[in-house]
């Protein structure tokens, strides 16, 4: 008997990978998601995936503390068995951290912090969790739209983006012989709590974000959440190593 559909999701109880793991429970999808520093915040998130009709186990990690991960997959079997799955079959490397930092002003404490969380705990972790992971499964890494275009401040943020866009392609040929599809999603602007709310909560910066954007406003999570989900979903079985940008059309 095949068991349900689950997904990992890390950075799963706000913004972007909340709106996915809410976006999969609609879907019938379970949930293994993390969070940083938010319990009450995951706690809020199982709860709306318990109404959606779905399950969902919130698990706290460091994305970027590589040493935590054995641990972590430990916990990914537990909470398995609390699914009454084995194995999962949709991972999302969601989680991160901002930087607006420009080129003379970028610290190489920042520029390691961005690399150990958005591509060395992407790598890494995917690396970890795939002995517990489905042949046949899909993987979602989130980029950004400044890995095709360049945004004053962002030089650390927009690379370290660019190089996991790399990253994608390398893991979609490499899980091959599994048949795992891996996809990256670049969001546009979005507004959230990430870096400070300065798309969310500065008004000129959401105007002129809004007018560069061919669809004139800027993104919110559930812009982005269901693209997600129906990136691995069956629908999108034959699509592989794409770059999917979720902008409303900015700077075209």
């Amino acid at each position: 008997m095949t068991g349900p559909k689950i997904a990992i999701v890390t950075g799963g109880s706000r913004g972007i990978g909340r709106a996915a793991v809410l976006a999969l429970a609609k879907k019938g999808v379970g949930s293994i998601f993390t969070y940083h520093s938010n319990r009450a915040e995951a706690d809020k998130v199982v709860a709306l995936v318990g109404e959606a009709g779905a399950k969902a186990v919130a698990l706290h990690l460091d994305t970027g503390a590589t040493a935590g991960f054995d641990a972590f997959a430990a916990e990914v079997r537990e909470a398995l068995s609390r699914l009454n799955a084995e194995r999962f079959d949709y991972l999302v490397n969601n989680a991160g951290t901002s930087s607006n930092a420009g080129l003379e002003t970028i610290t190489e404490a920042e520029m390691d912090a961005l690399y150990n969380v958005h591509f060395k705990g992407a790598l890494f972790l995917t690396q970890k969790l795939l002995p517990l992971m489905n042949d046949g499964g899909r993987i979602v890494n989130i980029s950004s739209g400044l890995a095709r275009f360049s945004s004053p401040g962002r030089i650390g943020y927009g690379s370290i983006k660019a190089a996991v866009e790399a990253l994608t392609r390398y893991m979609a040929q490499d899980l091959a012989h599994r048949r795992i599809a891996v996809n990256v999603v670049a969001p546009g602007p979005i507004a959230t709590d990430f870096s400070g709310g300065l798309v969310r909560d500065n008004p000129h910066i959401n105007k002129h974000l809004a007018d560069m954007t061919a669809l004139g406003r800027v993104g919110g999570p559930e812009d982005v959440g269901p693209v997600i989900a129906g990136l691995l979903s069956d629908d999108f079985g034959w699509v592989n190593a794409q770059r999917i940008e979720v902008a409303g059309g900015i700077h075209i």
